[in-house]
């Protein structure tokens, strides 16, 4: 396979260059690599889709404000590759067409506004099973991070004369909600508050 042929090489590269590297961390650096490969393929191709559909702006701006939160918001990763398929393909193709042919009433975006506020500073970050946000002082500027990156979104809304730009930014700040909510963990059976397994010792 291509992935395995690119993910070796480049581990024989880092293995030449860092000698001391152990098989432990040449397994960490792996799983990394397959995380970017994974990533970069699925936006590629997703991306690749939204042109054809004629929604690729749209599409391009969704990724660049729910990117915004989930870089220090965090949230859930599917456990399989298909669920990750298909939630990227319903947030990355779905929400776009939603962002430019829907219009709700004031109240709603209001609503969800006041409700991703909510979200933000009771559950961000939430961490994963292999990511674990340990430290209490980076989990507590992660949550300042999300706040802050929020209210920036709130600015810009209030301020965008064009729906889809609003739909756009009110998007993403649901869609990281949800994704940070300990009743989403518990429908998709993950664990949550994963830091809690481990002891951090100063």
């Amino acid at each position: 396979m291509i992935k395995n042929m690119i993910i070796n090489k480049s581990l024989d590269i880092i293995s030449s260059m860092y000698p001391e590297y152990d098989h432990i961390k040449l397994n960490e650096i792996r799983y990394g690599l397959e995380s970017v490969y994974l990533s970069i393929t699925k936006v590629v191709i997703i991306l690749f889709i939204t042109i054809i559909l004629g929604i690729f702006k749209e599409a391009i701006l969704l990724l660049l404000f729910f990117n915004g939160l989930r870089m220090t918001a965090f949230g859930l990763h599917a456990k399989e590759s298909w669920q990750c398929w298909i939630s990227s393909i319903i947030l990355f193709i779905g929400f776009p067409y939603l962002c430019i042919y829907a219009q709700f009433p004031n109240y709603v975006y209001y609503s969800i506004i006041i409700l991703s506020i909510i979200c933000f500073l009771l559950y961000a970050p939430a961490d994963t099973k292999k990511r674990p946000l340990v430290r209490k002082n980076r989990r507590l500027k992660f949550k300042i991070f999300t706040i802050m990156i929020s209210f920036i979104y709130i600015f810009i809304f209030f301020r965008a004369d064009n729906i889809i730009i609003k739909n756009i930014i009110i998007s993403s700040m649901l869609i990281e909600s949800v994704l940070i909510h300990p009743l989403t963990y518990k429908v998709f059976h993950l664990p949550y508050k994963n830091y809690k397994d481990y002891v951090f010792s100063k």
